[in-house]
Parts: structure tokens; C-alpha cells; sequence
């Protein structure tokens, strides 16, 4: 079974769907009014260098300054100085062994022609880079590095080597290539056609930051649906459904532009039934986010997402196994691997990633999971790097951070707990309370208190304040009055005083 990519657009946002052999792989959503500025090309202007932090702030004309840190500026230094360096603002360019500082490539009010690698996110301004790479649908431009790559996802040995062959016989004089995916099969007619439009849009951005002053945009990546048909598209794909017509539209042409017969791919919903719910995606997003996962033997993942790494832990829970208890967490390790891959590339889960499977006393065991691990994140477009399972049962995986993950995208911190995902018991809040109470009737004696809060904290207030409340009554001539209010959180409560409320008594 091939794959499909779904997409929706309404008023208020755009989300797509991409399912492999049936089920939901990727999940994607752009809010109107949010562009995601990745894959943009601008004219910057550097900030502030920073030595001892190997980058430097550009601003590009974005709401917040971005940074570029050394090792995103190319290595091919001739190139380079001939391409952004402005020849009155150089001064000394040190070229010693191994990688230049900083603040002798860049100084404050130079001029820098980057793109965006990463958008703003959590407070951060946007990550560029000087490795300029144009996508197209079957090649990658990369003026900068001259370089002949295909991509990993394409595995047959002699495909790779035959556009390996193409992409050296096309190899500009100046940058290199990348064979995408959607390349397979393709001859050297398509790839050319590709190549001379990659290297006018190139010439095309060059002439317009000649005749710019920064900041400004050079050059914009497509609309969203556009770009992810673009990136997605390839020979194994049946189906792209729309349910925008005008969208729709612009899907025909664009495939229609490589091979009119790809038209026929493109289909256009129009029924009063919502896309998702036609292809059977509609997507619940409780279940797209909750840390627990079930498997399909009874066992289940638990995924839980901190600042530092992202933990996933294995558990057998309902599935016992059929023979013996080292079969039973064999199976359920190789079921949470493969799930597990999905649960990343689903989530866009990205940095440092922790696995902790079951431990297994078998070698044999370990490998195979860890084989099928390999195996399932091999197809996430994102670029990963596996650990073998440690001693301790542990995989550490890095994965590539393609944009924000879908807890990102869809969630905020909880007021209530201000992200802590834990809130205090009632018996703490009304312990608190009655702390606060105590302190405030010796200090404002003949007051009267009154304190809105949970129903759960006003029962559980009452009832360990049966003692103190009456004493504090009676010792401080004090009246408090509990108002329960079912809306409020239960770690949070309102206390107030008031003199006249004993006056009339």
C-alpha cells in the first residue's frame, strides 16, 4: 500500500495528514497569521557577535533577532567572501587551521545573505545558516557546498549510483546537488529541466540582494500546502485529497508541470463530509497528545516530554504472553520499537529522545530490537542517530528538529499547574489555609475572613480546622466564612478581610 497526503484548509488554519501503508504517520498545522519562515533566504544584518558563544544575533526583519551560530557559516571561504563578504568591511580575514572564531568572520553592521533553518520558537528567535540549499521536487540546490548527495530514503544501490552519475554530469561549476526522493527513476532530461530553474532562482536572488539593503526578504518558500506537496510527493504516493478548491487547483498544476498524468493523483473534495472524517483521520487531539500509548498486544508507552529530552517507557501492561515471560517482553519491546519510531515522527518530537525498553537478558533479543528501531525510523524525513540498547535496556536517539513539535503547535502551559502537570492536594492547600488564617487573626483580631475556594479544599478545610477554627473564634474574636466556588482551580483560593462585619453584632 502506497501513502496518501491529506490536507485541509479553513479559515482559521490549515492541517494535513500524510498516512503510510494506512495508518497516520505525520500530522502537520499552520495557523493563519503564524507563516513558518523556514527555508527563506534573507539579506541580514549582524547585531551583536558573541565569541563566547560562537554565534552571532543577524536581524533579518523578523519580530526578534535570529542567530547564526560558526559552524552554520560555509567552509568554503572564497566562495563565501565572493558571495556576502563586502570586500570595505572585511578587514583582516584570519584563515588558520581548523575553525575560524566568530568575530573573524563577522563584526557588527556586515551584511550576510542566510536562510532560515529552524523558526522562532519557546522565546527564541529563528536559527540561520550560510549553507543556502534551494529545494526543488526532484534536486537540491546547495550553491555554497559543492556537493553530489542522494537521499537515504532512496536505498537500491544501483539507482543511487545512476543519479549519482546524473548529478555529476549536471554539477554546476560553483554549489552542488542533492537527488530527492521523487527523483527515482527519473532520466536526465527531468533532472536538467530541474536544474537550470534551481540555478536561475539562484542567479534571480543574487541580483536582488545586490540591489537590496538589509533587512530583506530575498526569497520566500511556497504556501503551506504547496511546500508540503513539494516535499512529500514522491513515487510512492497514490493519492494528494484537497478540500479547497483553489488549493486543489494549484496541487494539478504544480504536479502537472512534471508529468501531466500526475493530475490524476489529485483529488478535490467537495462533500458536505469533513476530509478527515472521508479518509477515516479525523484526528482526536486528546489522543494525539496523551502521554500513554497503547499497543496493539496490551502493552503500552509512556511518553513524557521535558525541557532537556524527551523519556518513552515500555511496559508489558495487559499482555501476558503466551509461553514464557522473556517471550512475552521480547514481544512487547519489538511492538514498542516500531511504535515508538511512529510516536516520534507523529509528535515531531525532536533533540535528545530516552527508550527505555524492558530489560532483556538475551543479546540476540537486544539486536533485534534494536534492528526493528533502525529499521522504522528510516523512514522519518528527519535525520536520526540510534544508539544500540545499552546494558541498562536505554536507547539514546537524537532526532532533527523539522519545526515545532505538535505539543508545541497545540497545547500551553496549565494555569493551574503553571506546567509543573502536577497541582497540590486539597489537605496541602487547606493546611496552608489554615496557616494563613492563624497568622492573619493574630494580626487583624476582630476581623472577619472571608475565603473563596474549591468545594474539595472548603470540605477538607473544615474538616482539619474543626479544632483551630473555633479557637481562633473564640481567642481572637474572629469570623470566617468559607464561599465554595466550583470554577476555581483547587490550588487557588481568595482570602479577604473585612473590619465592618462585627460592628453590627
Amino acid at each position: 500500500m502506497g501513502s496518501q497526503l491529506i490536507i485541509s484548509k479553513a479559515a482559521c488554519d490549515i492541517r494535513a495528514a500524510l498516512v503510510e501503508d494506512g495508518r497516520l504517520v505525520e500530522f502537520f498545522l499552520e495557523r493563519r497569521g503564524e507563516k513558518d519562515p523556514s527555508g527563506n533566504i534573507y539579506k541580514g544584518r549582524v547585531v551583536k557577535v558573541l565569541p563566547g558563544m560562537a554565534a552571532a544575533f543577524v536581524d533579518i526583519g523578523l519580530e526578534r533577532p535570529a542567530y547564526l551560530y560558526v559552524d552554520e557559516i560555509s567552509e568554503s571561504w572564497d566562495e563565501l567572501y565572493s558571495l556576502w563578504l563586502k570586500e570595505e568591511e572585511a578587514g583582516p580575514f584570519l584563515r588558520e587551521q581548523g575553525q575560524p572564531a566568530i568575530d573573524d568572520l563577522l563584526h557588527p553592521g556586515q551584511e550576510v545573505l542566510v536562510q532560515v533553518q529552524r523558526p522562532p520558537r519557546s522565546g527564541k528567535g529563528a536559527r540561520l545558516t550560510t549553507h543556502i540549499t534551494l529545494a526543488g521536487h526532484y534536486l537540491v540546490y546547495t550553491p555554497t557546498l559543492p556537493q553530489i548527495g542522494v537521499s537515504r530514503r532512496l536505498t537500491e544501490e544501483g539507482e543511487r549510483e545512476r543519479l549519482r552519475a546524473l548529478l555529476t554530469e549536471l554539477k554546476p561549476e560553483r554549489g552542488g546537488f542533492i537527488a530527492r526522493t521523487a527523483s527515482l527513476s527519473e532520466d536526465h532530461e527531468t533532472l536538467a529541466r530541474e536544474r537550470e530553474q534551481l540555478l536561475a532562482l539562484w542567479q534571480r536572488i543574487l541580483r536582488k540582494s545586490e540591489a537590496s539593503r538589509a533587512p530583506a526578504l530575498l526569497h520566500q518558500e511556497p504556501e503551506f500546502p504547496l511546500r508540503l506537496v513539494r516535499d512529500l510527493f514522491g513515487p510512492e504516493m497514490d493519492l494528494v485529497a484537497v478540500d479547497d478548491p483553489e488549493t486543489c487547483r494549484q496541487v494539478e498544476e504544480y504536479l502537472a508541470g512534471f508529468h501531466p498524468w500526475l493530475r490524476a493523483r489529485v483529488e478535490c473534495h467537495t462533500g458536505a463530509e469533513p476530509i478527515f472524517s472521508r479518509y477515516g483521520l479525523e484526528v482526536e487531539w486528546r489522543r494525539l497528545l496523551a502521554p500513554q500509548v497503547w499497543l496493539k498486544s496490551g502493552g503500552y508507552l509512556v511518553i513524557e516530554t521535558t525541557e532537556a529530552l524527551t523519556a518513552i517507557d515500555v511496559n508489558t501492561g495487559r499482555f501476558t504472553g503466551r509461553s514464557n515471560l522473556e517471550e512475552t517482553i521480547f514481544q512487547t519491546n519489538l511492538e514498542a520499537a516500531r511504535e515508538a519510531a511512529r510516536q516520534i515522527r507523529l509528535r515531531n518530537l525532536g533533540g535528545l529522545i530516552i527508550i527505555d525498553f524492558i530489560d532483556m537478558a538475551r543479546a540476540a533479543h537486544r539486536e533485534a530490537v534494536y534492528e526493528a528501531l533502525v529499521a522504522a525510523v528510516k523512514k522519518d524525513r528527519a535525520k536520526t542517530t540510534v544508539l544500540p540498547i545499552s546494558p541498562l535496556g536505554l536507547v539514546e536517539m537524537t532526532r532533527q528538529r523539522l519545526r515545532d513539535s505538535l505539543v508545541e503547535l497545540a497545547t500551553e502551559a496549565c494555569p493551574c499547574c503553571q506546567g509543573q502537570g502536577a497541582v497540590l492536594s486539597p489537605l496541602v492547600v487547606a493546611h496552608d489555609l489554615l496557616r494563613q488564617l492563624s497568622a492573619e487573626a493574630r494580626e487583624f483580631p476582630g476581623c472577619r475572613f472571608t475565603v473563596q475556594l474549591h468545594p474539595e479544599v472548603a470540605h477538607t478545610l473544615r474538616e482539619e480546622g474543626k479544632e483551630l477554627l473555633p479557637r481562633l473564634a473564640e481567642d481572637c474574636q474572629v469570623e470566617v466564612r468559607l464561599l465554595e466556588e466550583p470554577s476555581f482551580p483547587r490550588g487557588h483560593y481568595n482570602l479577604t478581610r473585612d473590619w465592618r462585619g462585627l460592628r453590627g453584632r
